[in-house]
């Protein structure tokens, strides 16, 4: 997948994402509790089923310690969907702040053009933001923060599908640029 195909793709998941987020944030926590269960019941029966397919001891106990600790994750993420979602919340802060410093970091490569570097920045500290105030506030509410997440998702979007048409623009007029020197008298 070429970059600009990723950067259309992953624009249009996230736009997509942050409407639904926004528009029915009950909907989305349920499911990111959901999947999280799902996760770690099916994480559970592939580490049973590797446990098993060992015909070593140490890695049949390790697997089997694997397998138990995502069946209690998954247990307790369907009978405490609270707690599940303030972990997630957590785990969200944490994983917004290191997109963020990552993305801030892309603004100063020097093979951007200015306002690519720009939107990165900017889609950096918007991430980082999103980060401390959930690492601030975890109690505001996984309601709250789906609504957040799709505010977020919507801006990210966006953004990708700006620095979509931005490299697609470039890349069109450098392939449709005629030679140097191919002008008149040329």
């Amino acid at each position: 997948m070429s970059y600009s195909s990723a950067l259309l793709w992953r624009g249009l998941l996230a736009v997509v994402i942050g409407i639904v987020s926004v528009a029915w944030p009950g909907v989305t926590v349920g499911a990111v509790v959901l999947l999280f269960a799902v996760y770690a019941f099916v994480a559970a029966a592939a580490d049973t089923m590797r446990a098993f397919s060992s015909d070593r001891v140490g890695p049949v106990v390790g697997y089997l310690l694997l397998a138990v600790l995502s069946l209690v994750a998954g247990v307790i993420a369907i009978a405490w969907p609270g707690i599940t979602a303030l972990v997630l919340t957590i785990w969200v802060a944490a994983w917004a702040v290191v997109t963020g410093v990552t993305e801030v970091a892309m603004a100063f490569q020097h093979r951007e053009t200015t306002g690519e570097r720009a939107m990165w920045g900017l889609t950096g500290l918007v991430s980082i933001g999103l980060g401390v105030v959930l690492f601030i506030r975890p109690d505001i509410g996984a309601l709250s923060l789906a609504t957040v997440f799709g505010l977020f998702s919507l801006f990210y979007g966006i953004s990708a599908l700006i620095l979509y048409f931005q490299h697609r623009q470039a890349t069109t007029h450098r392939t449709t640029a005629p030679p140097r020197g191919a002008g008149v008298g040329g």
